[in-house]
């Protein structure tokens, strides 16, 4: 054992966060000055004409209240079919005031889908259930079809 003494890792909250929106876009702009972040390309649902099909990028933004205290926020993308995760990200966040809103943005590259389908993503706060978003892939007719 060394003599170096380990940092103490923060405290999880006893607050736990509500979720006042979720929305899935195209990319995420966060204003430098203001901290005001502006969504591009909002959407609802991937096209394909082929499966599998990667999607090369996507941001969840999720807007939360009533959280003050260390958080892990993890953000799972969960096919409802068979209930099967096939994404995932996770963020750290220190929140410092419960009654202020507060964005928590999840950068997403490589999702993978194997078929057409609905999923939803799931949002958790130090491993309890905040929000859900639903989503949908689904199949294109190839032209000349």
């Amino acid at each position: 054992m060394s003599d170096e003494q380990a940092e103490p890792r923060p405290t999880p909250s006893a607050f736990h966060p509500s979720c006042l929106a979720m929305l899935v876009a195209d990319t995420a702009i966060r204003e430098q000055g203001t901290g005001k972040v502006s969504l591009i390309g909002i959407f609802d649902h991937i096209r394909a004409v082929g499966f599998p099909v990667s999607h090369g990028q996507l941001v969840v933004y999720a807007r939360i209240t009533d959280a003050e205290g260390h958080y892990e926020f993890r953000l799972q993308l969960v096919r409802l079919d068979d209930d099967l995760a096939i994404g995932e990200g996770v963020v750290q966040a220190e929140v410092s005031d419960r009654l202020a809103a507060r964005a928590v943005i999840f950068d997403l590259r490589g999702l993978r889908f194997e078929c057409s389908g609905r999923y939803e993503f799931r949002l958790q706060a130090n491993g309890r259930y905040v929000g859900g978003c639903p989503f949908a892939v689904v199949q294109m007719q190839e032209e000349g079809e």
